[in-house]
């Protein structure tokens, strides 16, 4: 249970920091550019049993190496990286290297938006996992998501999977990145709650999955913030700290894990 956005706003952390203590996330991507990054640091050492990764931004926010803005779009993205005004590999280990050193130690990368999708920046991505040994790698191709989530985003997931994976698997083989089996979370963005994860869990293959979730407090910094998922991510708490999950889990036999332990 992987929650991404960490570092985002003040109540973004405390929101991911709350489902761990209280419920069933195992595991949270930290942003190094994000607004509340150093307030997520605070937070990170108080809970040692949260494995912490890094969420690696090329959208939105600041660059840390020139502080001007990533662009705000995928689609912004793709045209500056074939015009050359975006280093993917210099971007992200900058990114890396302050979050080692705040004195973390992350154990799994993935990128905001899933830009790592992108052949350059997939490239980076293994770079800095084999150069800073940053073993796990989120792999997004999603599980079939219920009949209930878009249509949309289910083809959208879809044709991810068609047209990406393997060449993907490719690549992280070529840098030795290990991955989950499986993944979920991505038709589901904005969609889940208590009552789709309950569903979803009796439908999990065997082996590891991480699923992706995005809970917070919804508070003033969220609220403010450039984003679309603000009323979701409360949801999303409330569904990760519900007794009925928890108590699911436990009788189907479904093992909680972070990366280290894997």
């Amino acid at each position: 249970m992987n929650a991404d956005d960490f570092g985002f706003t003040r109540d973004v952390n405390e929101g991911i920091v709350h489902c761990h203590r209280q419920g069933i996330l195992t595991a949270t991507t930290l942003m190094a550019n994000g607004d509340a990054f150093e307030h997520a640091v605070h937070l990170a050492r108080d809970v040692p049993t949260l494995d912490i990764g890094c969420h690696l931004v090329l959208v939105g926010g600041c660059s840390l190496l020139s502080a001007q803005r990533f662009p705000e779009s995928v689609g912004e993205l793709v045209r500056a990286l074939a015009r050359g005004k975006v280093k993917p590999y210099e971007e992200l280990r900058a990114q890396v290297e302050r979050i080692l050193d705040a004195k973390l130690i992350p154990v799994h990368l993935d990128t905001h938006k899933h830009t790592h999708l992108l052949p350059q920046v997939l490239e980076a991505v293994g770079r800095l996992s084999q150069n800073y040994k940053i073993p796990w790698v989120r792999r997004p191709f999603d599980l079939p998501a219920g009949q209930d989530v878009s249509r949309k985003r289910r083809l959208v997931a879809s044709l991810l999977r068609f047209f990406r994976e393997r060449r993907f698997d490719a690549t992280l083989k070529r840098y030795r990145c290990r991955t989950t089996d499986h993944f979920a979370g991505f038709s589901l963005t904005g969609y889940l709650n208590a009552a789709r994860l309950l569903e979803l869990l009796p439908l999990l293959p065997e082996g590891s999955t991480e699923l992706m979730v995005h809970p917070a407090f919804l508070g003033p910094e969220l609220t403010g913030a450039r984003t679309r998922l603000k009323r979701s991510r409360v949801v999303e708490l409330d569904a990760l700290t519900d007794p009925r999950v928890r108590e699911a889990i436990a009788t189907q036999g479904i093992v909680l894990s972070g990366y280290r332990s894997l």
